[in-house]
C-alpha cells in the first residue's frame, strides 16, 4: 500500500512511525543505522570502478578504515566520470540524474546520480516532510489526498524537479498548475496560473527555496490588488464568477478588512495553509516575513543536489534533524575548515554524529548511501549544532541551524556560488583599472543577502579619469550576468541587484598589510578585518579627482 491508501484505512499512528519514527532514535540508535547503511555502501562502493579509482589500491575493511584511507573529496574528483554520466563505473546503475551550477562562469554544470535505493529512500523522506510541515505536536499531522500544492519549484533536470514526481507516487495531491504544464511556462506564468488555479481551488500546501518563496508571495499579494485599466477590471470580473461561492466571500471579506486596517491584501487572508517548506542559504532572511504573509512559519528541509533530502525541522521550527537513512555524516571543525581553506594540502578532522558539540559550526561532509557515488565528500554548507536532544519535541539526536555555505563561497539567497576566481575573471574581463578588491557577504537594511565589493582602484590607469562607485557597480554587474547565469537570474527572477561597490583610496590595503603584516584574504575577510581595512581608509593617502579613490 501507498501513503494514500494508508490513509484512507486511517493508520495515523503506524504511518507517523513509518516515516517519522527517527525522531525517537537515541543516539546510540542512530549510530547503529548509520554503521550498518555505510558498511553496505563501502562494500558497494570499493568494488566500482570509481571507488578503485580513488582508493588507489587501498582495500577498507571496516569504515575506520574507510575513513583513514578514503581523503576528502570534492566535485573535481568525480567529474571526469559523472560529467560522462559513466553508470557503468558506478555503485549502482543510476535511474536518473540530477543537475545543478557547479561553479558559476568557470564550469557551468555538475550532475549527480540517482540509484533505485536512494530514489525510495527520497520518497520516504519527503512524505516525512509533508507530515511534520502539518504537524502541531509529536504523532500528529493533517495530510489529505485532496490536498492542493502551490507549484514554486524548479523542474527537473533540478533537484526539487524530484518533489512532485516522488510525491505523486504515494498521495494524489494536486499541483496548482499540473507539473505537466508548470514544466513549460517561465517562473513568471507558473507564478500567475498557480495563483488563478489557487483562488478557484485553494492553495493547502507551499515548498520553495526561502526566496523564491518571499518573491512569489509578494507577487500573490500585488496579484490581488486592483487595477485601474478597465480591460483588466474587465478580465478581473470575468475571473471572480469562475471563483466558488466559498472563495469569493473569502476574497470579497478579506479585501473588506485590508481595506479597513488600511493595509495591503496578504496571502494569509486568502490561503490558508496546512504545510509550508523552504529550502535553501539565506532563509533566516525570509521566515519572519513569509510567516507574516501566510499566517504560518515556514518549516526548513536539508536539502541538495548530491545528498538530495538529508533533514527536516519539526512542529517546533526549533533546528534540523538529518535523517539517517540518507547519508553517513561527518563534520569538520570551524577551526579545522579554515586551516584547510587556507592550505589546500592539509587533511582536516572530521567527527561523527555522536561527536558533536553544541554550540560548535562545522562543515560538512557526506557519504551517499544506497548506492551513492559521493563519499567523504565536501558539499560546502555550513551547520551549527544547536543541541543534542530536546525537550519540546522530546528528540535525543543532534539538531542543527544551517549557517551558510563555506568562508571562500558567496552565495546569495540560495542562487550563486560565487569563488575568488569567479569575481577575478569578471574583473579581468571587464577591463576595469582594479588594483585590490575584498568581496564580503553581508545583509543590507531589510536584512536581504548581497556581495559587498571593497575596491581600490590602480592610480596609473584612473589618474585622468573620472570613476564613481556606480560606474564600477554597473560595469561589474554587467560581466557577473555575462559570466554566470545564476546571477544573472538573481534580477530576473527576484528582482536582486545583489552587487554593492565601496571605492577605497590608492594606499589602503598597502596601509593595512604594512600594520598587520598579513594580506586579507580575497573572499569573506572576517568583521574584524573589513572594519580594520576601512580604518586605514580613513588615513591621509592620496585622492584623485575628489572622489576617494
Amino acid at each position: 500500500m501507498n501513503f494514500e491508501e494508508k490513509l484512507k484505512k486511517k493508520q495515523h499512528d503506524k504511518l507517523w512511525q513509518e516515516y517519522c519514527g527517527f525522531l525517537d532514535l537515541d543516539m546510540e540508535s542512530y549510530m547503529n543505522i548509520q554503521h550498518r547503511l555505510m558498511s553496505e555502501q563501502i562494500s558497494l562502493w570499493s568494488e566500482c570502478e570509481l571507488g578503485k579509482k580513488i582508493l588507489k589500491g587501498k582495500k577498507p575493511s571496516n569504515i575506520d578504515d574507510f575513513r583513514q584511507m578514503v581523503p576528502l573529496t570534492t566535485y573535481a574528483d568525480y567529474a571526469d566520470i559523472l560529467l560522462q554520466k559513466r553508470g557503468d563505473m558506478l555503485p549502482d546503475n543510476p535511474i536518473i540524474w540530477i543537475q545543478t551550477t557547479w561553479e558559476g562562469g568557470k564550469h557551468p554544470i555538475k550532475v549527480a546520480p540517482y540509484t533505485k535505493s536512494m530514489l525510495d529512500t527520497y520518497r520516504t523522506n519527503i512524505i516525512a516532510c509533508l507530515m511534520l510541515s502539518t504537524s502541531t505536536k509529536k504523532g500528529k499531522f493533517n495530510v489529505r489526498a485532496t490536498d492542493k500544492f502551490l507549484y514554486g519549484l524548479a523542474p527537473l533536470p533540478y533537484a526539487t524537479g524530484l518533489f512532485p514526481l516522488a510525491l505523486n507516487e504515494e498521495i494524489g495531491i494536486e499541483f496548482l498548475p499540473l507539473v505537466k504544464d508548470a514544466v513549460k511556462m517561465s517562473f513568471s506564468e507558473r507564478n500567475k496560473k498557480g495563483f488563478k488555479l489557487g483562488l478557484k481551488k485553494g492553495i493547502d500546501f507551499f515548498f520553495g527555496l526561502g526566496s523564491v518563496a518571499y518573491y512569489v508571495s509578494i507577487s500573490l499579494s500585488s496579484m490581488s490588488k486592483g487595477s485601474s485599466k478597465s480591460s483588466e477590471n474587465k478580465s478581473k470580473s470575468s475571473s471572480l464568477l469562475e471563483l466558488s461561492p466559498k472563495m469569493l466571500f473569502r476574497m470579497l471579506l478579506a479585501k473588506y478588512r485590508c481595506s479597513k486596517d488600511g493595509r495591503d491584501l496578504k496571502p494569509k487572508d486568502l490561503f490558508k495553509l496546512k504545510g509550508f517548506m523552504v529550502a535553501g542559504t539565506d532563509n533566516q532572511c525570509y521566515k519572519d516575513e513569509l510567516e507574516d504573509l501566510w499566517g504560518i512559519r515556514p518549516m526548513e528541509l536539508f536539502a541538495g543536489t548530491e545528498p538530495s533530502i538529508m533533514g527536516t525541522e519539526t512542529w517546533t521550527r526549533n533546528g534540523m534533524y538529518f535523517f539517517p537513512d540518507t547519508c553517513f555524516y561527518e563534520f569538520i571543525p570551524e577551526d579545522e575548515m579554515n586551516r584547510s581553506i587556507v592550505d589546500e594540502n592539509y587533511q582536516p578532522n572530521t567527527y561523527l554524529m555522536n561527536e558533536v558539540i553544541p554550540g560548535e559550526k562545522y562543515e560538512l561532509v557526506i557519504s551517499v548511501l544506497k548506492g551513492g557515488a559521493f563519499v567523504r565528500y565536501r558539499v560546502g554548507d555550513v551547520y551549527q549544532c544547536v543541541g543534542l536532544q530536546n525537550n519540546e519535541d522530546e528528540t535525543r539526536i543532534p539538531r542543527f541551524k544551517y549557517i551558510d555555505r563555506i568562508p571562500s563561497i558567496i552565495d546569495i539567497a540560495g542562487f550563486t556560488r560565487i569563488s575568488e576566481r569567479s569575481i577575478q575573471d569578471v574583473i579581468d574581463l571587464s577591463g576595469l583599472p582594479i588594483k585590490n578588491w575584498v568581496a564580503v557577504k553581508e545583509y543590507n537594511n531589510q536584512n536581504r543577502p548581497m556581495m559587498h565589493m571593497y575596491i581600490e582602484m590602480n592610480i596609473e590607469n584612473v589618474m585622468n579619469v573620472a570613476v564613481s562607485k556606480e560606474i564600477l557597480k554597473e560595469q561589474l554587474s554587467i560581466y557577473f550576468k555575462y559570466v554566470d547565469q545564476d546571477y544573472k537570474d538573481l534580477k530576473h527572477i527576484l528582482g536582486m541587484e545583489p552587487l554593492e561597490i565601496t571605492i577605497l583610496k590608492c594606499g589602503t590595503f598597502a596601509g593595512y598589510e604594512r600594520h598587520t603584516g598579513k594580506q586579507l584574504k580575497h573572499i569573506n575577510p572576517s568583521t574584524f578585518e573589513v572594519m580594520e581595512l576601512m580604518r586605514f581608509e580613513n588615513k591621509d593617502f592620496k585622492l584623485i579627482g575628489g572622489r576617494g579613490i
